[in-house]
């Protein structure tokens, strides 16, 4: 009887370590005299290509913990996940600069914390900078807009979920090279508007709407025509994939340089998971882009 309770606590052992959720570890890196911290996950079975997707957290989040999953879609698929941590604004909470009255007095380089970040961890952990992905929400997707359009060579592809472009970003950062690019946005978003906000009432200053800041994103790229479908969503709103195709650019491996946007309408502030597979979405736009 005993040793059968033995064996059987010994199965038990195995079944929870085979099922064991993958596990980040927090680490830094030192940044323009500050020690910055984040969250670094490396699969075991990591990819040949050796990819990297760096994940920015919304407005007053935290690294620890975000998103598990797209960690789990990191240990499935094979590629590096960091997860960094925002700075505190003196008036306002942790984050990443994107000229919001709150964050007056705010570090206003965190649009190149991040790219250096990226080189660092490559270099670290012996991953391949050219297969850098950058993903975020909410205030981590401003940043994605904000990177996209000053570091346009940083990141291979980006993906910003219920993210804006700031109308002093689209005054002040013209786009100099094409960068593929998709952002996923409820029609509902009582936070981050569909319709954007030019007289900055919502408190996050002034912003233009979504499809405005998408277009853009179009004419750079130099897309030359469009197209959409309905995607089969797992509650009750209807997404609409809208997708948009360019020339092939001579740095992506013989593949088009494609904008999409997921429009879901009804959608509130949040990554979509309860209408579609966001960060599996995001994680088959990336990988488009690898290169050996």
């Amino acid at each position: 009887m005993k040793r059968t309770v033995i064996a059987f606590f010994c199965f038990c052992l195995i079944c929870v370590a085979l099922h064991a959720k993958p596990v980040a570890v927090r680490d830094s890196v030192e940044y323009a005299g500050h020690t910055r911290y984040h969250y670094m996950y490396i699969p075991e079975s990591l990819r040949p290509e050796k990819p990297l997707v760096i994940m920015l957290h919304g407005y007053g989040g935290k690294a620890d913990g975000y998103r598990p999953e797209m960690m789990e879609v990191a240990e499935r698929e094979g590629f590096a996940l960091c997860v960094p941590q925002g700075l505190k604004a003196p008036k306002g909470k942790t984050g990443w600069y994107a000229g919001y009255p709150a964050q007056d007095g705010m570090r206003q380089d965190d649009d190149a914390f991040i790219c250096e970040l990226a080189a660092i961890l490559c270099q670290r952990h012996g991953l391949n900078p050219q297969n850098a992905f950058l993903t975020g929400m909410s205030n981590g997707g401003e940043m994605c807009y904000i990177i996209g359009r000053k570091f346009p060579g940083a990141f291979s592809a980006i993906a910003s979920i219920a993210g804006l472009t700031m109308k002093w970003v689209r005054d002040e950062l013209p786009m100099t090279a094409p960068v593929p690019f998709m952002e996923v946005h409820g029609t509902a978003d009582k936070t981050s508007m569909w319709e954007g906000d030019l007289e900055g009432k919502g408190g996050w200053g002034a912003y233009i709407p979504v499809p405005e800041a998408v277009d853009y994103w179009v004419k750079q790229d130099k897309c030359k025509y469009s197209f959409c479908q309905y995607l089969h969503p797992k509650g009750d709103r209807t997404v609409v994939l809208h997708r948009w195709i360019a020339g092939v650019p001579a740095w992506s491996g013989g593949h088009e340089c494609e904008v999409r946007l997921y429009e879901i309408r009804g959608g509130k502030h949040s990554w979509g998971l309860a209408e579609m597979d966001t960060c599996e979405e995001v994680w088959n736009f990336f990988k488009i882009y690898l290169r050996p």
